[in-house]
């Protein structure tokens, strides 16, 4: 059965829901974005319809699942969030489906692990509001037209370029790419956290956690709370000295690397010579998987400029080779 779960914008239910913004303008970053969403909610609110469906696409804590908080309190609408590994059958997509409250939002996370055949079910649900269902097989099977409540779907992936072309012009509300973050934006982000969580946060702390945050908020949440946990246990205040020992500690870096980028990146220079190296060839050498390595270690290696995707395969570039020999760097830690 699909795992569905009723969500109250309104009511954090945890500490990381806490930290998630509630309104749009503590929503940092993505600006183009938020404002073309807000453009389709505040068009569909003035019709008295609901927007069409959106989909959004992005490295992973990047702000997909805090959009869908915000266009549901937006539309002071119910939503019911779900993730596409969780719908397997026909069925599980007809109870979801079938019990949404009228002008519910329903995010769908993951949405490129549905099947192609619960994708081609929610065509007809997204383009005409109804759902087919065959029932019974062979010659005495036929064909059952249920009429769905209006409901906006959100979609959100990390790997769009999985979900299928006709998937992907159902979402008539717009496909919106997030992007990292900037420095800036992490250290407005870690500065608004720190508020939330009563901590008083010295601005070289901010900046270090800001710096060490791999460009995403969910990160620097993340790391915020690690570090004034170390700063609890030891009985010492926040300071810059206090936020570089328990960095050291978690085996972060200046730049945000952990030792499993630092590995990867040793073992493209020790094992392949800085490539070209083949995704397969890597990932065993790494003992990963190859999804693994291209949507865990490779996107802010990426970003960083360490490494290169080429025809030929994964390159470490000289700015990867200056890193590991601690050229051009600060103080690791």
């Amino acid at each position: 059965m699909s795992s569905l779960s009723s969500i109250n914008p309104a009511a954090p239910t945890s500490l990381d829901s806490a930290l998630r913004p509630s309104r749009w303008d503590d929503y940092v970053g993505q600006k183009q974005v938020k404002a073309n969403v807000r453009i389709a909610i505040d068009a569909a609110k003035k019709r008295g319809d609901m927007p069409e469906h959106i989909l959004f696409y992005g490295p992973p804590g990047v702000g997909k699942t805090t959009l869908a908080h915000l266009v549901a309190a937006a539309l002071e609408s119910p939503l019911k969030s779900t993730s596409g590994v969780a719908i397997e059958r026909a069925g599980d997509l007809a109870a979801i489906l079938t019990n949404l409250e009228p002008n519910t939002v329903l995010f769908i996370d993951e949405i490129h692990r549905l099947s192609r055949k619960i994708e081609e079910l929610l065509y007809p649900a997204l383009e005409s509001g109804h759902l087919d269902l065959i029932l019974g097989k062979g010659p005495s099977a036929r064909t059952v037209e249920l009429a769905l409540p209006p409901f906006t779907l959100l979609g959100a992936t990390t790997r769009v370029a999985e979900l299928s072309g006709p998937l992907r012009s159902r979402f008539g509300g717009g496909t919106y790419q997030l992007d990292f973050y900037s420095d800036n934006d992490l250290r407005d982000i870690v500065r608004r956290s720190a508020r939330l969580l009563d901590l008083s946060m010295p601005a070289d702390v901010i900046e270090r956690i800001a710096a060490r945050s791999r460009a995403t908020p969910r990160v620097a949440n993340a790391l915020l709370k690690r570090v004034r946990d170390f700063s609890q246990v030891h009985e010492r205040p926040l300071s810059a000295e206090l936020c570089d020992e328990a960095c050291e500690l978690f085996g972060i870096d200046a730049k945000g690397l952990t030792k499993d980028d630092r590995r990867y990146l040793r073992t493209l220079l020790g094992s392949f010579r800085g490539g070209p190296s083949g995704v397969g060839a890597l990932a065993a050498a790494l003992h990963e998987d190859p999804d693994t390595v291209e949507n865990v270690y490779e996107p802010y290696l990426l970003r960083l400029g360490f490494i290169e995707r080429s025809p030929r395969g994964r390159i470490l570039t000289p700015k990867g080779r200056s890193y590991l020999n601690g050229e051009n760097l600060d103080a690791m830690f």
